[in-house]
This record gives structure tokens, C-alpha cells and sequence, in this order.
């Protein structure tokens, strides 16, 4: 008879979870998305669904993405991020220099953005490639943050272990006191803006029985785009 083997050993110890997942599902009944309702490029596609997702699609922040990087080694993390501008040459967020994501799209620039509109049934993947935003930019950026979300900036050294919370707060009151509101607080060399120019778009609408619409963008030479329909 064969042994246990340890990772048998430990799924076994694990309780039963008192819910049952295979259950949960949701019947979709939005419309569908067809080729001819597409606009010309990916961004003014994007744009009429963020436009609904904002001001229809009752959702708590739908600039929020899931932003997913690889390191050197091809290890995947992600992590939620705001979205903060998008246009022609591609969607814009800020961050720590010196963070895990930053550090790995240093190592390796290939990104993928994943924008999920559950209460619509509507998902959004961008992948692409990360360059750093000039200074200016990210100093015009910086510039419009709340004068708290300014010294945060200063305070939290990103992705680094951190000896507990008080620390945290220590470091972001010391920083309250040398930078009081209505004084200017300056642009971290170690913080700013990256741009995600993609090379591919899909826009993803759930249907009945699980058969939907996937249609993706897909960046050709010219600096055109060929549209294609997946199968769910």
C-alpha cells in the first residue's frame, strides 16, 4: 500500500470550507458584443466602457486594475492598482520606484492590466509594455494628489519589511510636521509613472451558458489593429 505523501498529508488537515464553490456560479444575461459595435482602436473602445462602468456600471472604483508582472525567472505577482490616465499611447499609473512591481518591470517590461467589472459582467485585459513616464509628468501628476496621499509617498518605503504599524505612523508623522498643509512637498526621486502601451486589447462581455464575447485588438505593424473573436 502506498504512503501519504506530504502534500496529501497537509491538503487532508485543511477543513472542509462550509460553502460549495462548485455552486456559486451566476447566470449571465447582459447583451452581447459583436465586430460591427467596435470602435476603431482598443483606447476608443475603453473609453465608452470605462464611460458606462463609471457612471452606470455601479462600481466602487472602476479605475482599479489588476496589474500582474513577472520578474527575470518568469515568477508572476499581482496587485490592485488605480489607473490614473489613458489616451493613444496607452493606460498611466504611479508608483514606487523601488517596489516589487517596479523592480520586476525593470527586470522585464511585459505587463498585463486586468480591469474587473464584475457588476457588469465586463473584464478588460491590456498587455503590453511599461516604460517610466517622464519627471515632468509625474511631477504634474504628483502635484494633484492630496496633500496626505503627497507625504505617503515619502513615508512608505514600498514592498520592504516594515517593523509594525507604529513605525509606519512614526515615519508619516515626523513627515506631517516638516511638511504641514499648504506647504509644497516634493517629488520623491524614487517615485513616478508608468505607461502601458499595449499590444493587445480584449474586451471580454459574459453571455448565457457560459458562450461569451470575447473580442481582442491586436496590434499589427502598420500601427493598425486586427480585430478577433475568442472562444469563451
Amino acid at each position: 500500500m502506498g504512503g501519504v505523501t506530504d502534500r496529501e498529508a497537509d491538503s487532508a488537515a485543511v477543513p472542509a470550507t462550509p460553502f460549495d464553490l462548485a455552486s456559486m456560479r451566476k447566470q449571465y444575461r447582459a447583451e452581447g458584443l459583436s465586430e460591427t459595435e467596435l470602435a476603431a482602436t482598443p483606447v476608443e473602445q475603453f473609453a465608452r466602457w470605462f464611460k458606462q462602468a463609471a457612471t452606470d456600471g455601479g462600481l466602487f472604483e472602476p479605475n482599479a486594475m489588476v496589474v500582474s508582472t513577472a520578474d527575470a525567472q518568469g515568477r508572476p505577482s499581482s496587485r490592485t492598482v488605480l489607473l490614473k490616465h489613458f489616451d493613444a499611447q496607452g493606460f498611466v499609473f504611479y508608483t514606487n520606484y523601488d517596489s516589487r512591481k517596479a523592480r520586476e518591470l525593470g527586470e522585464n517590461p511585459h505587463v498585463s492590466l486586468l480591469f474587473p467589472w464584475h457588476p457588469m459582467a465586463r473584464q478588460v485585459v491590456v498587455t503590453g509594455v511599461a516604460w517610466r513616464t517622464g519627471r515632468d509628468e509625474t511631477a504634474a501628476y504628483f502635484r494633484t494628489r492630496p496633500h496626505g496621499s503627497q507625504l505617503g509617498a515619502w513615508a512608505s518605503a514600498q514592498s520592504t519589511v516594515v517593523a509594525g504599524r507604529r513605525a509606519l505612523d512614526a515615519a508619516y508623522a515626523e513627515l506631517v510636521a516638516r511638511y504641514p498643509e499648504g506647504e509644497q512637498v516634493p517629488v520623491p526621486p524614487h517615485w513616478g509613472g508608468f505607461r502601458v502601451v499595449p499590444q493587445a486589447v480584449e474586451f471580454w462581455q459574459g453571455r448565457e451558458n457560459r458562450l461569451h464575447d470575447r473580442l481582442r485588438y491586436e496590434a499589427e505593424a502598420d500601427g493598425g489593429w486586427r480585430v478577433e473573436r475568442l472562444s469563451p
